[in-house]
């Protein structure tokens, strides 16, 4: 509305004024061709310059008021040729193909990103096996926080490999040349963990025949990794809270603060939020862990990564050994419950059952992965983050079945579009989609 009558404030003043200013200008300059003084002195004002003056103010205004009657028929067509129907359709149209090339250039751009998200992931993290959107999300953020001070607070299922993200913080990060120690809270008995953590003095009970340093001791100056920290005796979580504050405590039987320096990676399984409603887990302890929570994602969630975690273990437990598709079928279809942890059993037993096979087969699989799951696949529980939709479900499972083919044809697009049953240029298309690089699975 501002705009509009800005619009009429310029359209119905300005040319007039134009038109007025051109005419006053005429009459002012016949003046001067006429020997009328521009600037007269007042005792000699002469009667020809009053003349053209008064002149020129009447045809200003006459010009003003014409300006106003020549611009109303404009203003009255340029107001229907607004909502002319021919016009407000080229305009929708213009906007709607604008808007179709920004979604175009954002999904392009987005595509882009993705692709080097996971060349980054490969050259930078290349001790963890996985490609998927999740996996890449989770090492975006080891990337930001390894190399700071922060503590970091690992959670997820059991056997989604926390400890191998718990290495992977420490190896990059500014203390990767100094000590990394692991301690499991959940298999030290309860009346050694304080001796197990902080240290103690000779003599200080039964079996103490000499000094020991304790867990805090040994990682000075480097990470200490406290996994399963939720198993901790509550008792001891108090004992932990004041150490991590003072950067000091004392051994068992001790009567000096020992000083350490460390930084401090825990992990746990449990939901400790629901713990400190229960009076199981500290809550001030808790927000000293929770500096920078991480959660690592069930491998349900991302079944594209079990082909390469396949590959990665028949290498390690059966070199030379290759997989059928009908086998990575089942794997991908299966919910695992124990994570990677359970993937890498399976594969193990699968190993020693293939024997001189020479190929891992469906029935080489546990019962439970070729029934149970095999014919309806499990939709991912993601309780902590937004679900996928089936189309981004699909494209998980398409893409792990394309890098399952590339394995088995080591890089070859050829063998591999044949294996899968499309046209070679089909698959062409697909790799690029995803990102993948043919050359990376040949062996060798």
């Amino acid at each position: 509305m501002f705009q509009r009558i800005r619009v009429d404030i310029s359209l119905g003043v300005l040319i007039p004024f134009i038109l007025g200013g051109v005419a006053a200008l005429c009459i002012l300059g016949l003046s001067a061709a006429m020997g009328t003084s521009l600037i007269p002195e007042l005792p000699t004002l002469q009667f020809g310059y009053l003349t053209a003056a008064v002149t020129g103010v009447v045809v200003f205004v006459l010009a003003m008021l014409l300006g106003r009657l020549v611009l109303r028929p404009v203003k009255r067509f340029l107001d229907r040729a607004k909502n002319l129907p021919m016009l407000k359709d080229s305009a929708e149209r213009m906007e709607n193909a604008r808007g179709a090339e920004i979604e175009a250039l954002g999904q392009m751009f987005e595509h882009v990103t993705q692709v080097l998200g996971s060349l980054d992931a490969k050259a930078m993290f290349p001790e963890v096996i996985g490609e998927s959107h999740a996996v890449r999300g989770v090492l975006a953020q080891v990337a930001k926080v390894a190399p700071s001070e922060a503590t970091v607070l690992l959670t997820g299922e059991s056997g989604t490999g926390k400890d191998l993200f718990a290495n992977t913080i420490h190896a990059h990060s500014k203390r990767k040349d100094k000590p990394f120690v692991a301690v499991n809270c959940a298999a030290i008995p309860p009346g050694l963990m304080e001796s197990e953590l902080f240290g103690h003095e000779k003599g200080a009970f039964t079996g103490a025949v000499a000094a020991k340093k304790g867990k805090f001791e040994q990682a000075s100056g480097g990470t200490l990794f406290l996994d399963e920290i939720g198993d901790m005796p509550i008792e001891t979580q108090a004992k932990i809270l004041r150490a991590l504050e003072n950067g000091e405590a004392e051994r068992v039987g001790g009567s000096k603060p020992v000083r350490f320096n460390v930084r401090l990676v825990a992990a746990t399984n449990k939901n400790l939020q629901e713990m400190i409603g229960k009076n199981e887990f500290r809550e001030d302890l808790y927000h000293r862990l929770n500096v920078f929570p991480l959660h690592l994602p069930p491998l349900r969630v991302r079944p594209a990564d079990i082909p390469l975690l396949a590959t990665y273990f028949l290498d390690r437990f059966g070199p030379g050994l290759s997989i059928s598709t009908e086998a990575l079928q089942l794997l991908m279809a299966y919910a695992w419950p124990g994570n990677v942890r359970e993937l890498r059993n399976t594969l193990e037993r699968a190993v020693v059952l293939a024997g001189d096979h020479g190929e891992v087969l469906g029935e080489h699989l546990p019962t439970q992965v070729r029934l149970t799951n095999a014919a309806a696949p499990p939709m991912p529980d993601q309780p902590e983050a937004k679900a996928k939709d089936l189309d981004d479900r699909l494209e998980e499972i398409e893409k792990g079945l394309i890098v399952a083919a590339l394995i088995r044809c080591q890089g070859v697009q050829a063998r591999a579009a044949g294996m899968l049953g499309i046209k070679e240029r089909s698959l062409w298309h697909r790799v690029k989609k995803y990102g993948l690089d043919p050359s990376a699975y040949k062996q060798g």
